[in-house]
């Protein structure tokens, strides 16, 4: 049975629709966001890339809320919520950490899976995405669209 380790609550900054979650030493990625980052809007949910998570937001600017949990083995699907997209996908973190990333830099926001050295499985869940949408073509909403993304060992 998956026991949940953590669980963090970030904002996140959307900028021209996307965000990524990429490993928090930015020297150990080969191409760190936004490099190589796929520029149909809409097309992709979550792609992964080399120790990088890229999300595909409905929004172009606004922010969102961000769920992160970390389990010790694959817990159930979040059945609790109407979500309007999911996808799944594998990083791997060599500091345990995940740094939240925006098209203008850095974000302010972090992931500790508390595992170095380690594969994880990715599994993430996105409400309030055509609200988002629509409200951000006319303002910056906050807190509308939001995820949740879940990691366990792959080894598990």
């Amino acid at each position: 049975m998956a026991d949940l380790v953590a669980r963090e609550e970030v904002q996140v900054s959307v900028e021209f629709h996307a965000f990524a979650l990429q490993e928090e030493d930015d020297m150990e990625v080969s191409a760190p966001f936004p490099e190589e980052r796929a520029e149909v809007p809409g097309e992709d949910f979550l792609t992964a890339y080399d120790k990088r998570l890229d999300f595909e937001s409905a929004g172009h600017t606004h922010e969102a809320a961000l769920t992160a949990e970390v389990w010790s083995s694959e817990p159930s699907v979040a059945g609790d919520a109407r979500w309007e997209a999911q996808g799944e996908a594998e990083v791997f973190s060599t500091t345990g950490n995940l740094s939240v990333e925006t098209m203008s830099g850095v974000g302010e926001g972090r992931v500790e899976l508390g595992r170095p050295e380690t594969l994880w499985k990715v599994r993430a869940f996105c409400s309030g995405r055509a609200e988002a949408a629509r409200l951000a073509a006319v303002d910056v909403p906050v807190g509308v669209e939001r995820y949740l993304v879940q990691f366990w060992p792959a080894d598990t």
